[in-house]
Order: C-alpha cells, then structure tokens, then sequence
C-alpha cells in the first residue's frame, strides 16, 4: 500500500517532468496601428514595404497595421491623435500633422533648407538636428524615431509659370509653411484633403499643386489633370519623419526598438533613390507634363527672399534661432566644399 511518505516523495519526483509537460502561456502578440500623410499610391512607395517587411521580421511579436491619409484621423490631427494614443505611430513631416513643437515650421518644404535629399540626413545625424528633435518631442509625450528626406518641391499646374508675374493669384496646394512664403509671390495657399487634390484641380478649385516633385505627379495621377511641370524648386528635399506614442514606444523590448528603426532607416535609402532616379527619368522620359522655367535672375529674387524669411523664423524663438543657425552653417559649409555639393 501506498503509504504518504512514499505518495508525497512520488509526487516530488513527477513534479519538474510535468512541469515541462505544461505548455507556457503565449505571450500576446503586439499590435500597432500606424497613419502615414501619402494616400495609399504613394504609400505603396513611402511606407509600405517598410512596414511589411517589419510586419515578416516581427513574426509573432508584433504586426504593425498601416493606413494611409485621412483613412482614421485627419492629416492634420494627427500628432493629436498619436498624442492620446488612438493611433500607435505617425508617418508625416511637423507642419501637416499640425505638431505644436518649436520644430514644426521647418517640416515638409522649409524654403531652400536644402538643395539635395542627401542633405537632410546629414543635417539630422552630423549638424544636430536629430538632438534638438528628439528634445522637443519627448516634451509633448511622443517619440521621434527617424528623419529622412523625399522628393525636392515643384509647381504642377495647369497653366504654364514661366515667371513670377505667372504665380499672381494661382490657388495651389502646399504644405502651410511653403504657403506662408510663397503668398509673398501672389500665390493663394489652399488646404484640402489629400485625396481631393485631384478633383479638385479638374473642378477648377485649384490651379496647381506645390507639394511634390514629378516622381509623385506621375505616381498619385495629378500628372493627368496637371499640364505644366516647373523645374525651379523652393527645396531640394521634404523631410519628414516616423513618430510613436511615447508609452507604446517604451512598452516594446528592445529588440523590436531596434527592429522597427532599422526598417524605416531602410525606408529612407529606398526613397533616396526611387525620387532621385525617378526626378530625372521623368523629366527626360515623361511625355505628361511640359516643363517650363523661371529665369535663374528672376528666380534668385525668390531666393533671396528666403535669407529674409529664416531671420523672420528664427525672431520668433530661441529654438527657431538654433535651428535656423544649424541651416546658415549647413549651407555656408556645403557652398565652400564647392563642387558636387554646391555650384552656381
């Protein structure tokens, strides 16, 4: 018989085999819901297949659900909405998403930040950028993960520009602070959603678009109801940004940390190519668009109006001035480096 010294040492033995007999608890896998600016065209470029390839990485551990302009929010609540945390994570540049940083004004297009998509990430990564940034979102509660830059900013309109006279009173589509400049020049800014763009320009509503250069023209279909194509740009390149909810940032292991910056790092190099290559091949190869140009003495007076806009934005605060500092020496650097990094 089975006595209960021999039952209790029985059971003793039993206990570790069963132990690992019992299957563990699965972890819940983690789900984020992320908001880009682009439409879902442009997004199949922009955002797209960072996220998938993160989503195949992750595995089990975490899937990133991905929509694309207005789909949850309105573009322009959606730093509102990463800051409550009804969206996880936010593809956009400061100015569309309304954020109310110090950093805002110079997201999107800041007027001649840049001449070249290469010059954001070392604006970010050597002259400081990235610091100042990082600080001014960690304030409000969000996380800034990655800058980088996309296409330079074009006018596509109906109606040729070939000089400034030609801007007067032409309605165009524009990122705030592209508009806040360029309405100096008679342009009249208009906000629409980003998927109305298009029929509007048909209806008449608008008579252009200042939001892209020729590669998203063609890709997101204002290069049909569009006619002309200026080669003049107010900057070389939009920079924009990925952003979390600060607690859904800090509630993932460091691993998918590590695993989500890598795949939007990797998203910024596939842009710095697909808009460079893009830009030229449709410029030479596209038969949608005509391209027409200002003089480059007309078009300097444009320029100069922008040293007299950074000193506008750099009075209205401290870290305005830090900033627009950082952009005077970026560009002071890149003019005596000469050739291939500035020339004429």
């Amino acid at each position: 018989m089975t006595t209960r010294r021999t039952f209790i040492k029985g059971a003793a033995l039993a206990a570790p085999a069963a132990a690992l007999a019992t299957p563990a608890i699965a972890q819940s896998k983690i789900k984020w819901r992320m908001q880009t600016y682009a439409g879902s065209a442009l997004g199949e470029h922009v955002i797209k297949p960072a996220i998938d390839t993160f989503n195949q990485i992750a595995g089990d551990q975490m899937e990133i659900e991905l929509f694309y302009a207005d789909q949850l929010v309105p573009t322009g609540e959606l730093f509102q909405a990463l800051q409550r945390g009804t969206i996880d994570a936010v593809q956009s540049d400061d100015d569309s998403m309304a954020s109310p940083t110090e950093v805002t004004v110079f997201g999107g297009y800041f007027p001649f930040g840049s001449r070249y998509s290469l010059d954001v990430p070392v604006l970010f990564n050597q002259y400081g950028l990235k610091e100042i940034w990082d600080e001014e979102y960690a304030a409000v509660g969000v996380k800034h993960i990655s800058a980088g830059a996309w296409d330079p900013c074009h006018f596509a309109t109906k109606e040729p520009i070939n000089s400034l006279a030609d801007l007067k009173g032409k309605r165009i589509f524009t990122f705030p602070t592209a508009g806040r400049f360029l309405s100096q020049f008679g342009v009249v800014p208009v906000t629409l959603p980003w998927e109305d763009i298009e029929t509007a320009v048909q209806t008449g509503e608008l008579d252009g678009i200042a939001w892209s250069g020729i590669t998203e023209d063609y890709t997101v279909g204002w290069a049909d109801v569009t006619n002309y194509f200026l080669t003049n740009n107010i900057s070389g390149a939009w920079i924009g940004h990925f952003f979390a909810n600060m607690d859904r940032w800090n509630e993932l292991p460091d691993n998918l940390k590590q695993m989500l910056t890598v795949c939007m790092e990797q998203s910024h190099y596939y842009r710095q190519w697909w808009y460079w290559g893009g830009e030229a091949n449709l410029r030479v190869n596209g038969d949608k668009l005509k391209l027409t140009t200002i003089p480059d003495a007309e078009w300097e007076t444009v320029e100069e109006a922008a040293v007299k806009f950074w000193d506008e934005i750099a009075s209205e605060s401290p870290t305005k001035a830090k900033v627009v500092e950082i952009f005077r020496k970026y560009n002071a650097d890149m003019r005596k480096a000469g050739r291939p990094y500035r020339y004429g």
